[in-house]
């Protein structure tokens, strides 16, 4: 099941900083993994789709949100 979960502006700042702040303490797997959770654009979800497949943004725990919102809830299973 994809990562749906939508964030306001004001998370998808705070949790780059706080990536940020995880990048700087040494933490590169952590900021990665909390950068993923921040909605994917809908260009960059659809392309990935198509050049690596739904399993890697399933997989890898990318939220597309915003993909799910402008394409419908089925267009990673298309």
């Amino acid at each position: 099941m994809p990562n749906v979960q939508t964030m306001t502006d004001e998370e998808k700042i705070d949790t780059a900083y706080q990536s940020a702040l995880l990048s700087r303490a040494g933490d590169k797997e952590g900021s990665s993994r909390l950068l993923r959770t921040i909605p994917m654009p809908p260009y960059l979800a659809k392309v990935f789709k198509e050049k690596v497949g739904a399993d890697f943004l399933i997989d890898g725990g990318w939220n597309l949100s915003e993909a799910e919102a402008e394409f419908g809830k089925d267009w990673l299973f298309k």
